[in-house]
């Protein structure tokens, strides 16, 4: 695959963030994190070392091909760098490791705002005025907007699937059995999969909670659907309607990545997520390291 299909481009010593940058994270792949002279280094499948400047980042995610030392992580900890394990791009998100020093500004203010009644209401408003630009939101609802929202995407579903000239029999997904599902099903479900992967690394990253939500509940991530639905009309439901007329009755894994990584890049999904964030919670930007 080439660098213009990634998410990530390779890292190397020109393409490290300065000191005087903050990234939120950094992805890293097949290859090894080990200490030397208690700095971090990245040495790549092809033998390249890259010296990491850990206390720079907030967050590093772990692809498929990594392994990293014991002492690494206790460097990481130590500059309050966070590790994820994610798959390929981030488009699968497996598990986080939270340094104990790790500043919870952001936490602590989406917790506030979850916690209030009117505050998370407001925060849930805000991010229906995403998809309903022209509507009065002021008086609605959390249970009206979340009509109008599901009224918006059946609709959408629809019209998609008139724009694209395919049959649409409506969603239907049953955990487990993926193989069941028609081609326009199967690339909505794996390309919400990968969209989550995405945003749970990049949630976890800034250090706010995928577990603390403003719309959904009483699932397992209800942040991340609630950010997920900001971006599903480009990312997802134009995309399984696209490659329905594109790839006919055969479902193509590797391609339905590919065209995803590829709207992903598109969209500038990395740059945006955590603007919007920091929009929707009315919240200055903090890092993990900010005081």
């Amino acid at each position: 695959m080439t660098e213009q299909k990634r998410l990530f481009i390779k890292v190397t010593r020109e393409s490290l963030p300065q000191v005087k940058d903050r990234y939120p994270f950094l992805y890293l792949e097949r290859g090894r994190l080990e200490i030397d002279d208690s700095s971090v280094k990245w040495i790549d499948c092809e033998a390249h070392v890259v010296r990491l400047p850990v206390a720079t980042i907030n967050t590093l995610l772990l692809g498929p091909g990594t392994s990293v030392t014991h002492e690494a992580v206790k460097t990481a900890a130590a500059a309050n760098c966070s590790i994820c394990w994610v798959g390929e791009d981030s488009l699968l998100f497996y598990a986080a490791g939270y340094t104990p020093t790790a500043h919870t500004r952001n936490l602590r203010k989406q917790m506030l705002l979850a916690a209030d009644k009117d505050d998370a209401l407001a925060v849930a408003r805000r991010m229906f005025e995403y998809r309903f630009t022209d509507a009065d939101l002021a008086n609605k609802t959390l249970k009206e907007m979340m009509g109008m929202e599901g009224h918006r995407v059946r609709s959408l579903y629809e019209r998609k699937a008139e724009e694209y000239g395919v049959g649409w029999k409506g969603r239907r997904f049953t955990p487990g059995k993926f193989e069941f599902g028609d081609v326009t099903n199967q690339v909505l479900t794996a390309s919400n999969a990968a969209l989550y992967g995405i945003l749970c690394s990049a949630i976890h990253s800034l250090g706010y909670s995928p577990h603390i939500g403003f719309v959904h509940s009483g699932s397992p991530l209800p942040f991340v659907y609630d950010m997920a639905d900001l971006y599903k009309e480009f990312l997802c439901i134009d995309l399984a309607f696209y490659l329905t007329r594109e790839m006919g009755v055969q479902y193509k894994k590797h391609f339905v990545s590919e065209v995803f990584r590829k709207r992903v890049i598109e969209a500038d999904l990395l740059e945006r997520i955590p603007k919007d964030i920091d929009k929707i919670l009315e919240n200055k930007r903090v890092g993990r390291h900010s005081q």
